[in-house]
């Protein structure tokens, strides 16, 4: 599909960038921005690779207004970013850190002068270091606290934000942060975790009314969902499969659209989760949904000594009753991560399916392609997979939208080249390179097919 050729998508379509706060702010001791849970977890020996940290990541906070400036050029409506806790409440509760604010009002004021819609998320996995040596997302009193905290920003912001998203993809920081300690804060709780879960769950319900009551409108939460495919016909991989979909998908989709947990999954939720619901499914005016590929899983091997397979190139602790396996037969991103554009239609009407009526406008909160191509001879960034993976997802959606999924927008995963989490700065998702010693930014040729495309369809 050429940039210029009309996908077929509605006219008020929202087209989109996203980051996150710890991924490209750096500043991570100014403005009285309190430590967080990753600044912990990254300075670990061992936890990230090549020891990269955050600690200056893309320095967003000092050149916000050269990124803003990027994404005009671009044409993007709307700015996905997440506001650091931290620098809100530097120990995640107690008085408000005007710095904090005052930075947030610098960039939300610049977003809206340069005609782009502030799309913030509240939290983004960077929890505020006091509130997780409480227990973090294990003790439940964090879902207060995040209550509080929903209502100081939409206090401060529901004048001026036109599209709230409560929290980001919930089913990372239960599964790699509290159940196999792949990401921060680094706990092995297993099945354990879905406390986890439940707490961020009511977090998001509590943050919802709190940003309601302040005057907020627009709000959302971004989950990340995904087809699961079982390996084979047996059984054994089927049952796996079917677990394996309630931990990553329905456990976070089902208690907000649907009011219940999934049945597979309660005895493994604290006592009394169940009483709680109501204030999980608050009502939200559109639902979030990141996406990437989709996910193939078997029965545990027979073999003692095997591993269930890997996450991002990490090898996944045994013991656990499922076994990720490899998607052949497609290509890959530099992540190992399949391209399979047919699974994201099939994902949107599966949507659509499942939870019908109570389904409200998608928006597609994050999807890209890490792809580490780097400048060349000429200065130019000729980065043609994340062309063509961009293309083919954008192409998936609008099949979805004609097949009458409601979609409202899209944003693309990420602006720039980040801080990716355990994977450091070894994976690329920028549409805009960033040399992470000079911090120059260099418009790669995604950037401008993306501008193509978003002016084409206008």
């Amino acid at each position: 599909m050429p940039a210029s050729e009309s996908l077929g998508l509605p006219p008020d379509f929202v087209w989109g960038v996203s980051t996150a706060s710890y991924q490209i702010e750096g500043a991570v001791t100014e403005g009285g921005r309190g430590p967080t849970s990753w600044d912990a977890f990254a300075h670990t020996p061992g936890r990230t690779v090549n020891g990269d940290t955050g600690d200056v990541a893309c320095d967003h906070y000092h050149r916000y207004a050269e990124d803003i400036a990027l994404m005009k050029e671009l044409g993007v409506d709307a700015y996905r970013f997440s506001f650091a806790w931290s620098r809100i409440q530097p120990t995640g509760r107690g008085p408000v850190n005007a710095e904090g604010l005052t930075f947030y009002d610098r960039l939300v004021d610049a977003l809206l002068a340069a005609g782009i819609e502030p799309s913030p998320t509240l939290f983004h996995w960077d929890t505020p270091l006091a509130l997780e040596d409480e227990g973090g997302w294990v003790n439940p009193d964090i879902s207060k606290r995040f209550a509080d905290y929903a209502n100081v920003l939409g206090e401060h912001f529901a004048d001026r934000i036109p599209r709230w998203i409560t929290v980001n993809e919930p089913v990372v920081l239960t599964t790699l942060g509290y159940g196999v300690g792949m990401h921060a804060p680094g706990k092995r709780l297993g099945f354990g975790s879905l406390a986890v879960a439940h707490n961020l769950l009511l977090a998001h319900g509590r943050g919802v009314a709190a940003l309601r009551a302040a005057g907020a409108g627009q709000i959302g939460i971004a989950n990340n969902h995904a087809p699961v495919w079982a390996a084979s016909d047996h059984d054994e991989d089927q049952q796996a499969a079917a677990l394996y979909n309630a931990l990553a998908n329905d456990l976070f989709a089902d208690p907000l659209l649907l009011g219940r947990y999934p049945a597979l999954l309660e005895p493994y939720l604290p006592d009394g989760a169940g009483d709680a619901l109501a204030e999980i499914a608050a009502p939200i005016d559109w639902y979030g949904i990141n996406h990437y590929n989709p996910t193939m899983v078997a029965a545990p091997s027979t073999d003692p000594t095997a591993l269930p397979g890997s996450v991002d190139g990490q090898q996944l602790d045994s013991g656990l009753p499922f076994r990720m396996v490899e998607i052949e037969g497609y290509p890959r991103t530099d992540f190992g991560w399949p391209v399979v554009p047919s699974a994201f239609t099939d994902l949107l009407t599966g949507f659509r399916d499942r939870y019908g009526d109570a389904l409200p406008p998608i928006y597609i909160t994050e999807n890209g392609c890490s792809d580490a191509t780097g400048p060349d001879a000429t200065g130019r960034v000729p980065d043609t997979r994340r062309v063509g993976y961009t293309r083919a997802y954008l192409e998936a959606l609008a099949e979805a939208v004609a097949a009458g999924v409601d979609v409202r927008g899209y944003f693309h995963w990420s602006l720039l080249d980040n801080f990716e989490w355990a994977a450091g700065y070894s994976q690329r998702f920028g549409l805009v390179h960033t040399d992470f010693e000079t911090q120059q930014r260099t418009p790669k040729d995604s950037y401008y097919w993306y501008q193509e495309l978003i002016r084409s369809q206008s």
